[in-house]
């Protein structure tokens, strides 16, 4: 799996909500769902009610994040 296949199926994915498991370092992990709000060349964002995150492609390919559909 490469960036371009992740940035197309977070492209795919856009405006869907996902359930998000984020590592934080040191065996800890953060659960939250929101919204894909928007996608940019290096990185996307995701909507939790009123907090916005973001996140870069690699995140995704090195498990740091993971991103499942509702």
């Amino acid at each position: 799996m490469n960036i371009d296949c992740i940035k197309e199926e977070i492209q795919k994915n856009l405006g869907k909500n996902v359930t998000c498991k984020v590592n934080i370092g040191r065996n800890k992990f953060e659960n939250f769902e929101g919204k894909i709000e928007a996608i940019y060349p290096f990185l996307f964002t995701i909507v939790n009610g009123n907090e916005t995150k973001c996140f870069s492609y690699s995140d995704v390919i090195t498990k740091t994040l993971e991103l499942k559909l509702k």
